[in-house]
């Protein structure tokens, strides 16, 4: 069968171990979603593609594309292998799950070129060093859109209202004003006023992330309840994520 020699921009998302030698590859695309990809010899010590051939590599892929079925790897020209994250186990872990939630969310939404470009901005901010805790629960708002369960971070998601918001509840779906307000719990003015920003930001024009413990805090909280309230997602690498934020404040 022939098969045309393609070139893709890409990231791999991951990676299993195939025969004694091998890997296939689930690269995200940003015109043709997730591509299935043979890296043939791979785990070889002298294969040109071990180096190329593990989640978070991102670039130009080169190989034999077959639409429906698995492709072959030629060869990757890398753009970032994400080297700062890659060495550091906490950002690596907020990495790894990124690309988990991207994964699972485009198995709900074919939008692929707008979440690619929305998870490539994400990790460049993180491996240029900022809060990697603030850009994904940045993304993980913003993704909300694409499973269609965005939070009301406009007005009151009880009565509409755009005056005296007060909380911000995953219970209530979103802002609560004070008229609407029972017992949700109250969070900070700035957590508020945050939450929306997190929503509006362009990721690629963040340049620094000045953002109190005590706000990052409540709103990391709100959505981690809200996804677990209205996605029904549960991702083992978000448990590792957690787990390595402990021990990152234990350590401090």
């Amino acid at each position: 069968m022939y098969l045309k020699i393609e070139c893709f921009e890409g990231i791999i998302i991951s990676e299993t171990n195939y025969s004694e030698s091998s890997k296939i590859l689930n690269i995200l695309t940003k015109d043709h979603g997730i591509i299935g990809v043979m890296s043939k010899g791979c785990r070889n010590l002298k294969s040109k593609l071990r180096g190329v051939s593990h989640k978070l590599v991102y670039g130009k892929i080169n190989l034999y594309y077959k639409e429906n079925g698995l492709s072959t790897l030629i060869s990757i020209d890398v753009i970032n292998s994400f080297s700062q994250i890659t060495t550091n186990l906490e950002k690596i872990s907020y990495a790894s799950y990124l690309l988990d939630l991207t994964n699972q969310v485009l198995r709900q939404n074919n939008e692929t070129s707008e979440i690619y470009d929305l998870l490539i901005n994400t990790l460049l901010k993180i491996e240029q060093g900022l809060n990697p805790l603030i850009l994904t629960n940045i993304l993980e708002l913003k993704l909300l859109e694409y499973l269609g369960v965005r939070p009301n971070i406009d007005n009151c998601s009880i009565c509409g209202s755009t005056k005296d918001i007060i909380t911000l509840s995953a219970d209530s779906g979103g802002y609560v004003c004070r008229n609407c307000y029972t017992n949700e719990g109250l969070v900070n003015e700035k957590t508020i006023k945050l939450a929306r920003l997190y929503y509006y930001v362009d990721i690629k024009n963040i340049t620094k992330l000045d953002i109190s413990p005590e706000t990052c805090k409540e709103i990391n909280t709100f959505l981690d309840n809200y996804y677990e309230r209205y996605t029904g997602l549960y991702l083992k690498s978000k448990d590792f994520m957690r787990k390595v934020q402990k021990l990152s404040l234990d350590i401090t």
